[in-house]
């Protein structure tokens, strides 16, 4: 089985909508917040042509022989002002589908990402991972990731 990671075209918007959706119900079901706050603005197939189009965004599909089963959305973003304009990759958004997990995809797209950002001598990075997905917290554990922050939220109307 041939696993590999390529960078999002336009032609694949159909199949990242899909997918989207997937991740969508998925972080909704840890955290109602996901879809107003972490997710991606409305209508998504928009948002998600504007990312593919930025040259400042990094979008990848995971394949399986050739067969889209999950995307990874990341930007660098620079630091505060001390750190003196270093940048950090942030991985915004990553999914594989639940069919295709445990098979090297979500690492194919995750080690892809950090060598991109690496060519441009970026060396720090972030992955945001909802709390509760422990799934998520081992998949970037094991790629050397640690925990260095927990967002805390609270809601009136709850």
């Amino acid at each position: 089985m041939k696993v590999t990671a390529r960078r999002a075209v336009r032609s694949d918007l159909h199949a990242l909508v899909v997918m989207y959706r997937g991740l969508e119900e998925e972080m909704t079901a840890l955290h109602r917040m996901w879809p107003l706050a972490d997710g991606l603005d409305e209508p998504v197939e928009e948002s998600l042509a504007a990312a593919i189009d930025d040259p400042g965004t990094v979008f990848l599909i995971g394949e399986i022989e050739g067969v889209p089963f999950g995307f990874l959305l990341a930007r660098p973003e620079p630091m505060l002002a001390q750190a003196k304009g270093e940048m950090i990759g942030v991985i915004r958004l990553i999914y594989v589908d639940p069919e295709a997990r445990e098979v090297a995809v979500g690492e194919e797209m995750r080690d892809m990402v950090m060598e991109i950002f690496r060519s441009q001598g970026i060396t720090k990075f972030d992955a945001h991972v909802l709390p509760g997905h422990r799934l998520a917290k081992n998949f970037f554990e094991a790629g050397g990731f640690s925990a260095r922050s927990i967002v805390m939220h609270h809601d009136d109307e709850r």
